[in-house]
């Protein structure tokens, strides 16, 4: 099994990206995966066709995205990545669309072909914090997550693809808020490696409620 992880490189006025920080973490091998690691661009329009192209080079069996959630406690793994661009601050190009649709002919909602409350549960079993996530924003990590299972739903029916939100990292915290959450980047590639396994393993998870009253 060949498993494709990325992560974006820094944006906003961050000088890091805890998400391909963690991703470079990871051992080459997870529980006999083939681990390959790849840095996108935080470009609407831009990631999706690194990504692509990427997929056609290795022709992996999973795509696993990773991508920073400044504000979050924990591991979040996504369920449901939604068809709207809406960039509350530009990206590294300049773009912040507005209220957008990803792709046209593409379904409103894909949900991610990976075994989220099993990823969830693994992560927790390495004593650290995660919990399934039903929302992955509006910004480049949603579009990011959308177009690749677009691609699987509609390109590559064979391959499996999710995400992954990480907290900040420590240093990231310097002139924010006091109780600004943050996870050590030794942890967060922990975590990712924990959901790799489960991954691997292809147990679906556990029949129980995750979600928030609100």
């Amino acid at each position: 099994m060949r498993i494709l992880i990325t992560g974006f490189d820094p944006f906003g006025n961050d000088t890091v990206n805890p998400a391909y920080e963690a991703v470079k973490l990871l051992p080459d091998r997870i529980s006999g995966a083939e681990i390959v690691k790849l840095e996108i661009p935080t470009v609407f329009g831009k990631c999706d066709h690194v990504v692509h192209d990427a997929i056609l080079a290795h022709k992996p069996d999973i795509v696993l995205s990773v991508g920073q959630a400044g504000g979050r406690f924990d591991i979040s793994v996504e369920l449901v990545a939604v068809n709207i661009a809406d960039g509350r601050i530009p990206d590294n190009e300049g773009n912040q669309p507005t209220g957008q649709t990803i792709r046209e002919r593409g379904e409103n909602a894909y949900f991610a072909t990976l075994p989220v409350k099993a990823m969830v549960d693994r992560i927790r079993a390495r004593g650290i914090p995660a919990s399934v996530s039903y929302t992955a924003g509006s910004y480049v990590c949603n579009y990011i997550m959308y177009c690749v299972l677009h691609m699987v739903a509609t390109e590559f029916p064979g391959l499996k693809a999710g995400f992954i939100h990480v907290p900040f990292m420590p240093s990231q915290a310097i002139g924010k808020p006091a109780n600004t959450p943050t996870m050590s980047i030794e942890t967060t590639a922990a975590a990712i490696e924990a959901a790799v396994e489960a991954i691997v393993e292809g147990g679906a998870g556990p029949e129980r409620a995750e979600g928030a009253i609100s």
